[in-house]
């Protein structure tokens, strides 16, 4: 998984929740009520956490290690904190937690009755981060977002109490395409951590090189591979598109604004010609505001 926003520093709680920012959707705007907006941000709390200790993105200093109760000369090991990291979170459900972020999560997991498995599959998300580091079919990099992305949707679901079958399944083709978005927005950055989530297949395909990525400016065949996976994602958002018009009320907006994301991004990936290896292309606060309109409208 990639992480958004600067390295975490200070207070790990607050260093975390801060990130929330810099995301392509709305974690836990404003417009709902007090009570979604606390349970929404102990979920984002833990799914920025996790994010930071698979990318290494873990405030200096161990602050996160000693709370996880990590010794010193395992800090800089991703599983081992990974796993102290699952260890805590099963407290959440039968004791008190260690870290700050997973206390903050408990009362949220007992007021919304949420279970395990989501908050586990964004961890063996981050396992696998350590251990696979190209994907070589779209159906493999499909099933990594069944375990990065699509937990957090079925989470808001679970938080807001609008889960069933269909919204999930709608949820999930959301999700996955923001995934593959925030891919296509950080090749550089991830190359930087020798992860390729383009698939190996489609780079064959393009004609593109692993060498094609690392260069400061992007090729026609780099671009037309980003153009080819960008529209994988527009597909995916108009597929979970649906969704919006089966709630009401502020959830609609909420979930408009994570569809709105999401194709702000595609936009402007496609404005910016293809050319993501200067850095992530990012939509302007009018794009995102035209496209939550059309997504209400269901135009899109």
């Amino acid at each position: 998984m990639t992480a958004t926003g600067p390295v975490r520093t200070g207070d790990p709680e607050r260093g975390t929740l801060d990130k929330a920012a810099d995301e392509n959707f709305p974690v836990a705007p404003f417009f709902l009520p007090k009570a979604w907006r606390d349970d929404l941000m102990a979920v984002y709390g833990f799914a920025r956490l996790v994010d930071d200790i698979g990318d290494g993105d873990l405030a200096p200093g161990g602050a996160d290690a000693r709370l996880l109760g990590v010794s010193p000369q395992d800090a800089e090991d991703r599983l081992v904190l990974l796993d102290a990291f699952e260890a805590d979170l099963h407290r959440v459900f039968d004791a008190v937690p260690h870290h700050p972020l997973l206390r903050r999560l408990q009362p949220t997991v007992r007021r919304r009755a949420l279970t395990p498995e989501p908050f586990l599959g964004l961890i063996a998300a981050n396992r696998q981060d350590q251990l696979v580091k190209r994907y070589e079919t779209y159906d493999d990099l499909l099933a990594y977002c069944e375990l990065s992305a699509n937990p957090v949707g079925r989470l808001v679901l679970a938080v807001t109490g609008t889960s069933t079958a269909e919204r999930i399944r709608l949820s999930d083709s959301i999700c996955t395409a923001l995934q593959i978005v925030e891919h296509l927005q950080d090749v550089a950055e991830d190359l930087g951590r020798d992860r390729i989530y383009l698939p190996a297949e489609d780079m064959k395909r393009f004609h593109v090189q692993e060498a094609d990525l690392a260069r400061k400016t992007t090729g026609a065949s780099v671009r037309a591979l980003v153009a080819y996976e960008a529209q994988r994602a527009r597909d995916l958002l108009n597929e979970g598109a649906p969704l919006v018009g089966s709630v009401h009320g502020r959830l609609k907006l909420l979930l408009a604004g994570f569809v709105a994301g999401g194709r702000a991004a595609v936009h402007a990936i496609a404005a910016a010609e293809y050319d993501v290896l200067p850095g992530p292309p990012k939509p302007g606060k009018g794009r995102l505001l035209r496209e939550v309109g059309v997504t209400l409208r269901g135009e899109g």
